[in-house]
């Protein structure tokens, strides 16, 4: 940094380091590192086409040979298991196990979410929209593709009718039917609407 009065990105963008420094002192204190939360974290929020290992690579923008490194791990503990999908027998399935949703339950970023809603639902709306923004400009900057909330997609059918005969949610990229709570879920093809 320079002697010139700081500017509020310079600001933000050390409050923002500090934070994540904070947290991941948290996270080693679980015996867990930061990019295994970061891991559980995305296996507990993604859809089940995007809870591969590709699909964590992507998030995470890991390499695949870091990925295979963190999903051992996380499976020696206990954390997390794997399938061969029935479609591809090359492909795996990955998903929590109940200890590691259990775990999930125990998140230290929970605290952080408490203490951004405590500041009241209008700013923690900014917030949250401003880090979403900030997030998609950075990812876009390095290439990165952005992950998004199945509902928020142009591939994403809204069901139509009354329960109880309520038409399924449908991806139209994979031609599949998705359950209500699939379209608040991850999705490594989100391509925003």
């Amino acid at each position: 940094m320079s002697d010139l009065p700081a500017s509020a990105g310079d600001e933000a963008a050390e409050y923002i380091e500090r934070l994540g420094r904070l947290l991941a002192s948290r996270e080693h204190a679980a015996g867990l590192n930061p990019s295994q939360w970061e891991a559980l974290r995305f296996l507990a929020r993604a859809n089940r086409f995007s809870r591969t290992p590709s699909g964590l690579a992507l998030y995470l923008g890991a390499t695949k040979g870091t990925v295979s490194q963190t999903v051992a791990a996380l499976r020696r503990k206990g954390l997390v298991e794997a399938e061969r999908s029935s479609a591809d027998k090359r492909s795996l399935r990955l998903r929590l196990t109940a200890a590691g949703r259990q775990l999930m339950a125990r998140d230290p970023l929970l605290g952080f979410a408490l203490a951004i809603d405590s500041q009241g639902t209008q700013s923690a709306d900014c917030l949250r929209e401003a880090l979403a923004r900030l997030l998609g400009a950075l990812q876009r900057q390095n290439g990165l593709r952005p992950f998004g909330l199945c509902r928020t997609c142009r591939h994403f059918g809204r069901g139509e009718g009354a329960e109880p005969v309520r038409r399924p949610h449908r991806c139209r990229l994979l031609e599949v039917d998705l359950a209500e709570f699939e379209a608040g879920q991850l999705c490594s093809e989100q391509d925003a609407a």
